[in-house]
């Protein structure tokens, strides 16, 4: 009997997913635990696995195509069967997906939720789309009665929306039958007059709107939560980096690595966020959650966008381990196959804005967190040792914090203690 398999939460909080890719097509065979489709959620790229083995009969949509959690994702039975299942699955015959085919990255469980209703799409006369899709059309000013739909069924898919933007900007959208007259060829515009020399004439003067990705829309939707609801306040500082880069050079030259900044940052920060744990914590409602484990989230410059990976119990590991932890995430980070877990939860943050170029800045708080540390890039400058003027690495700092919870004397102490611990890294490292 086919079975239909509808799109888990793969995530905290997750409502859709967009379908990357299929791994399977229709018509062809899928084993139990065997990855059938990729999907990207919210932060991450991932692959779920089959909760049953037989022929895939029916994709639930195409590729670009956005799902809401509890919809349809495929269809699976026997060769010639239909792909609409003969009776609903009921709650208690539903297996669970098994842990031994992990999803892309370490996700070890998949809790699939067919239990859950469906989000059915919507229809007003002939017109069938997702209300994900309909919102999709309101925004981009698309009349869906004149969408021909791509979908199982006839129903409008994203794509199908954009396509029609993209025909709205060369024209009217045209009817599938009958087919338009051709329209009569434009008269050949003049030939621009004399440009003064040097000048460069515009590709275009016409605007263009382009939708954000949903990575983009994700980043905009966490960075205005926070700006709306934390009080922001930065404190600068700048360190003497002497000390900290030597042991950064003398440690990748013992192991034959390249140690990441982030490594040594992460080692200084832990002693401070214990004497300071107001700094290691969530504000929720009129209660302060200290968290008792460090998970400190390392921001990471992807071709998508800025994704913060975090690194769990951060407090529990050496410095050799942190470091390979920060490669790890950071690749993963660009190749988008972290797991939702590695994306998400941190209860610290620091921001290595220095492997950009950059300076001092005003870091934005993360949602459920109360601050974050940027670093800037270390750079010769004159500074006064014991009464002399030197040269040396002056490596800039920023710390943002939530004013609600964090005041500008602590926030003060909680700096100087990392100034102190990245100047003599001594000072943690001994710990």
């Amino acid at each position: 009997m086919a079975k239909e398999f509808r799109l888990p939460d793969i995530g905290e909080g997750l409502t859709e997913a967009e379908i990357v890719r299929w791994l399977v097509a229709e018509g062809e065979r899928v084993e139990a635990d065997q990855p059938v489709v990729e999907v990207e959620t919210d932060k991450a790229v991932v692959e779920i696995p089959s909760p049953y083995a037989g022929i895939v009969l029916q994709h639930g949509g195409a590729e670009g195509e956005t799902l809401a959690v509890g919809s349809v994702l495929v269809v699976i039975g026997e060769p010639g069967e239909s792909s609409v299942p003969a009776v609903p699955l009921a709650p208690a015959e539903q297996p669970a997906v098994a842990s031994a085919a992990p999803i892309v990255g370490t996700i070890s469980e998949v809790a699939e939720d067919l239990s859950a209703p469906p989000v059915e799409a919507l229809e007003t006369g002939q017109v069938k789309a997702l209300p994900i899709v309909r919102k999709l059309a309101r925004e981009m000013g698309v009349d869906l009665n004149q969408v021909v739909g791509s979908g199982p069924g006839g129903r409008i898919t994203r794509e199908d929306v954009l396509a029609a933007v993209g025909a709205a900007a060369g024209g009217p959208l045209p009817e599938p039958e009958p087919q338009p007259a051709p329209e009569p060829e434009p008269e050949p515009a003049p030939a621009p007059g004399p440009q003064p020399e040097g000048a460069t004439q515009p590709a275009s003067t016409e605007d263009v709107r382009r939708p954000m990705s949903r990575l983009r829309r994700t980043i905009a939707a966490n960075m205005a939560r926070s700006w709306a609801e934390i009080p922001h306040v930065t404190t600068f500082d700048d360190i003497d980096a002497t000390r900290l880069l030597e042991i950064r050079s003398a440690l990748g030259a013992r192991y034959e690595l390249k140690l990441p900044l982030e490594a040594l940052v992460v080692k200084a920060v832990i002693p401070a966020l214990e004497t300071f744990p107001e700094f290691n914590a969530t504000l929720d409602g009129d209660d302060l959650i200290v968290h008792g484990s460090h998970h400190i989230g390392i921001a990471v410059d992807t071709p998508d966008g800025l994704l913060v990976a975090v690194i769990r119990d951060a407090g529990s590991k050496g410095v050799l381990e942190l470091a390979s932890e920060v490669r790890r995430l950071g690749e993963g980070a660009k190749a988008r196959s972290l797991s939702p877990d590695e994306v998400s939860g941190q209860t610290f943050t620091v921001s290595n804005i220095g492997a950009l170029g950059g300076g001092h800045g005003t870091p934005i708080v993360p949602p459920g967190t109360t601050a974050i540390l940027s670093v800037g890039r270390a750079q010769e400058k004159a500074i006064v040792i014991d009464g002399e003027l030197a040269i040396a690495p002056v490596m800039p700092l920023s710390l943002s914090y939530d004013h609600r919870v964090i005041d500008g004397g602590l926030g003060r102490r909680f700096m100087a203690l990392v100034r102190e611990n990245l100047e003599e890294p001594a000072l943690f490292l001994a710990g």
